[in-house]
C-alpha cells in the first residue's frame, strides 16, 4: 500500500518542481514578490467657493432637466409639495416625533425609491421610504393600511416625478415596539 502511494505522490513532486524551477528561470527570483511602497491616491473633491457653486447652479439651471425643475417648483403641483415638505420641517430638524397613519402599502407607480409605504401626517399625504437591511424587511412588510405610527426622520426631500413629499425614515414604531431604526452606513455617511 505504501508503494502505491509513494508512487503517486511521487510525479506531483517532479512536477511541482518543474513547474517551481520554470517559473524561477522565466521570470527570476522574487517576480511574484513585489511589494509596492505606494500609498493609493484618492481623489479629494474640489471644494468649490460660494460664488463657484452658484455659477455651476445656474449653468445647470439652464439644461432641460433645468428647466423642467424650475417650472415644476413654480407649478401649483410643486408648490404644493414645497407647502406640505414645510409643514413638517419643524419635526426634522429637531428629530421630533410625528404621528402618522399608512395610507397605502406600495409606491406610486413608476417611483424608484425602493422600499416604502405612503403615509398620512396631519391630513397631508407623503411618501415614507426606507433603507433597510434584510433582517428588517419583514418588521416593515408587517405594516398594513391605517396602522397608525410614530415616525422620525433627519430629513424631506422632493422630485418633480412625485406629487409628494418623500421622507426618509430613520425610526418608525407601532403600537410602542420599535419596528424600524436606520442602522447607519459603515462608510461614515
Amino acid at each position: 500500500m505504501k508503494k502505491i502511494i509513494y508512487v503517486l505522490i511521487l510525479p506531483l513532486v517532479v512536477v511541482s518542481g518543474l513547474v517551481f524551477s520554470f517559473d524561477l528561470f522565466a521570470y527570476g527570483p522574487g517576480a511574484n514578490c513585489e511589494i509596492k511602497n505606494e500609498t493609493p491616491k484618492k481623489t479629494i473633491p474640489k471644494v468649490l467657493s460660494a460664488a463657484e457653486r452658484k455659477a455651476e447652479l445656474k449653468k445647470w439651471e439652464a439644461t432641460p432637466d433645468g428647466i423642467k425643475v424650475k417650472k415644476w417648483k413654480v407649478s401649483p403641483q410643486g408648490q404644493k409639495v414645497f407647502a406640505d415638505a414645510a409643514k413638517i420641517s419643524k419635526y426634522t430638524s429637531a428629530f421630533t416625533n410625528m404621528e402618522a397613519v399608512v395610507t397605502c402599502l406600495s409606491l406610486p407607480p413608476g417611483s424608484q425609491l425602493g422600499f416604502g409605504v405612503m403615509v398620512r401626517i396631519n391630513d397631508e399625504d407623503y411618501i415614507l421610504r426606507f433603507d433597510p437591511e434584510k433582517s428588517q424587511l419583514q418588521q416593515l412588510q408587517s405594516l398594513k393600511v391605517n396602522d397608525k405610527i410614530i415616525l422620525k426622520s433627519h430629513s424631506v426631500s422632493y422630485a418633480p416625478k412625485y406629487s409628494y413629499p418623500i421622507i426618509s425614515g430613520d425610526y418608525v414604531e407601532r403600537d410602542n415596539k420599535v419596528i424600524y431604526k436606520r442602522i447607519p452606513r459603515k462608510d461614515g455617511c
